[in-house]
Order: C-alpha cells, then sequence, then structure tokens
C-alpha cells in the first residue's frame, strides 16, 4: 500500500489519570487501530514542548555545558535548552535560552527540524537550531536547578566527544550529530 494511504490511529477518548503541573500530565486514551482493534487504555504522557541550541562562536568553536541531570549517571555534556513558554514561538525560546544560559546572542539561525519525542507515547515536541556567528552580550542568567560548566570547543573537539558517548542524553547527541552533518 502507497504511504499516502496509511491510515492514522484514531483517538476516541481521554481520561486523565495524573496531574503533575506544568511539566507532566498522563492521560489513559482509547484508541482505534488502523485494522479497527481498540485498545482502552493507551498511556500517554503530555510534557511541554522544547527548544535544544547548538551555538558556533564568531571564533568557530562551540558552546556546550559539562553538567549533572537527576535522570543521568555522572556528568555530561550538554547543549542549551529548555522549555517553550506558552504563547512563545520556537525560534524566539531558542534566542531566550541561548541569551539566558550563556549570555550570547545570535543572527543567524538555522532550524534543524522539529521531532516528536516519543511516537507512541506523546512527551512533547523538540524544536533544534544551530546559532552561528554567535557573541558574548552579557552575564548568564540562568535558573537551572543544576550545576554547569559552560565550555567552549573545537568542532573537532565536539565530534569526538560525541562519538566517546559523552552526551547522554538522546536530544543532545543528536542536535550535536545534526549539526555536525549541516556543517559538512
Amino acid at each position: 500500500m502507497p504511504e499516502w494511504m496509511l491510515k492514522p490511529w484514531r483517538t476516541l477518548s481521554r481520561r486523565l489519570v495524573l496531574d503533575g503541573g506544568k511539566y507532566l500530565k498522563v492521560e489513559y486514551h482509547a484508541i482505534e487501530l488502523p485494522d479497527g482493534q481498540v485498545i482502552e487504555d493507551w498511556p500517554w504522557a503530555i510534557t511541554p514542548d522544547y527548544v535544544n541550541v547548538l551555538a558556533e562562536t564568531v571564533d568557530g568553536r562551540y558552546l556546550c555545558f559539562r553538567q549533572t541531570k537527576y535522570a543521568v549517571e555522572g556528568s555530561s555534556l550538554a547543549v542549551v535548552g529548555g522549555y517553550i513558554e506558552a504563547g512563545e514561538a520556537p525560534l524566539t525560546a531558542a534566542q531566550r535560552e541561548l541569551r539566558e544560559e550563556t549570555g550570547y546572542e545570535s543572527s543567524a539561525w538555522t532550524s534543524l527540524g522539529t521531532y516528536r519525542v516519543d511516537a507512541n507515547r506523546g512527551m512533547g515536541v523538540a524544536h533544534f537550531f544551530l546559532a552561528r556567528d554567535a557573541h558574548r552580550v552579557a552575564e548568564r542568567s540562568a535558573d537551572d536547578l543544576e550545576e554547569q560548566e559552560l565550555l567552549l570547543v573545537t568542532r573537532a573537539e565536539l565530534a569526538a566527544a560525541l562519538a566517546r558517548g559523552e552526551f547522554k542524553v538522546l536530544a543532545w547527541a543528536a542536535i550535536v550529530a545534526l549539526a555536525c552533518a549541516v556543517g559538512e
């Protein structure tokens, strides 16, 4: 069957089972599959959409962090990122997060795509951006909970860190890989 003829799953109803505030809600959906089968309790997680940014400075180095995260063992390299505020466009959120977390700004932005975090369970949407010609305009004003060390690394160091698995969160590894592919 040609791809254009594939039938989507259909949501018949939704039931909230956990309200964890603005960062997490869990619903059970009754869904109908293309073959007509109905699943009554399909878990669906709702988290805010977010942005990740890999920024390249005017001198060709990349901004990243060494930091800890609650769900990651040890430290990890990370890129700029954060949740999109209500009514905020993804690019605007990316520009805000870059400025807040690093004190840098850029006027050369490239979208690296928009991706559903989990194809079957929801979990929000990720918007990836590459910011080129980034330059420092202010001090950092991040309110992140984890400790972070801001690093400036060369493209070779970035690629080597990716290959060694030092970006321990899938979204961070994906944006670095995409940015490296765009830059080739």
